[in-house]
């Protein structure tokens, strides 16, 4: 599994470099698609378990809040959120209507669903969206994954306090922190040589990086072990099977959607 997970990774680490660093409409797609994949794998994990969330607005929502975010920032974000909001309590009253015994729960998935993924996701194209938006993501997104990458490597070879024993018993205590410390660290080096190419004016700074990464590594786990605790309750191991070694698109993207959120708020804090 771990020779197939780095394949996949070397495979669409170039292409995933361009992208961000082109910013442009292919990057909006992508994001929305990703999401928008994420969120078919949510509803159906919930479906799997006989609930009955509707997967048109789930999927469409998500992938709407995306390219409204793309498009206008967050503008018409409040409008948009009412319009899911409602169009979602609509369905499901109709849906209960039909013969659906538990419509409330379905409303609260769908719900959920569309905040989560479509509002909290939609940060990966706030933080590109900033000046300089390309550096901050190629720092929030790397710390994060080197930070994982520690966790992993140091709790399986000397981990010996469980963390979470019964969200996902493999993770440690000391993977934990040694995630924290690599995450923090790989932060400051990548705004240090970030800001060699971005200039002084990018505001990148050891001490901002440094920063960055140590709230992502110590916060974004929770992403994680979010979707593991969702994972539990339906009884499975992966929400998909996207990618070799990396399971579905929303096992990839559960912690960078904590790093986006994180991120673009401390570099919007940190810049005034």
């Amino acid at each position: 599994m771990l020779r197939e997970r780095l394949v996949v990774a070397i495979l669409l680490l170039p292409l995933a470099l361009w992208v961000i660093a082109d910013g442009g409409w292919l990057f909006g797609l992508l994001v929305a698609s990703i999401l928008g994949l994420a969120a078919l794998e949510y509803g159906r994990l919930s479906m799997s378990s006989g609930f009955r969330p509707s997967l048109p607005l789930l999927v469409g929502g998500v992938v709407i809040l995306a390219i409204t975010r793309f498009l206008f920032g967050f503008e018409h974000a409040p409008l948009t959120l009412v319009i899911l909001t409602l169009g979602s309590m609509a369905w499901h009253l109709l849906d209960y209507e039909r013969g659906a015994p538990r419509s409330g729960t379905d409303f609260a998935i769908t719900t959920a669903g569309v905040l989560y993924l479509g509002w909290i996701g939609g940060f990966l194209i706030s933080l590109r969206s900033l000046p300089g938006g390309e550096w901050w993501l190629l720092l929030a997104l790397p710390s994060v994954w080197l930070a994982d990458s520690a966790a992993y490597f140091v709790g399986r070879r000397v981990g010996r306090h469980r963390l979470a024993p019964r969200l996902s018993p493999k993770k440690t205590w000391e993977g934990y922190l040694s995630g924290v410390v690599f995450g923090a660290l790989a932060g400051a080096a990548f705004a240090w040589i970030w800001g060699v190419g971005a200039g002084p004016a990018s505001g990148l700074a050891p001490w901002r990086g440094f920063l960055m990464g140590a709230v992502i590594a110590a916060l974004a786990p929770l992403g994680d072990l979010g979707i593991s605790m969702i994972k539990r309750e339906h009884g499975v191991k992966d929400t998909g099977s996207l990618l070799p070694g990396h399971g579905g698109a929303l096992d990839r993207i559960d912690s960078w959607l904590w790093a986006a959120v994180l991120g673009f708020y401390l570099v919007v804090g940190l810049s005034t």
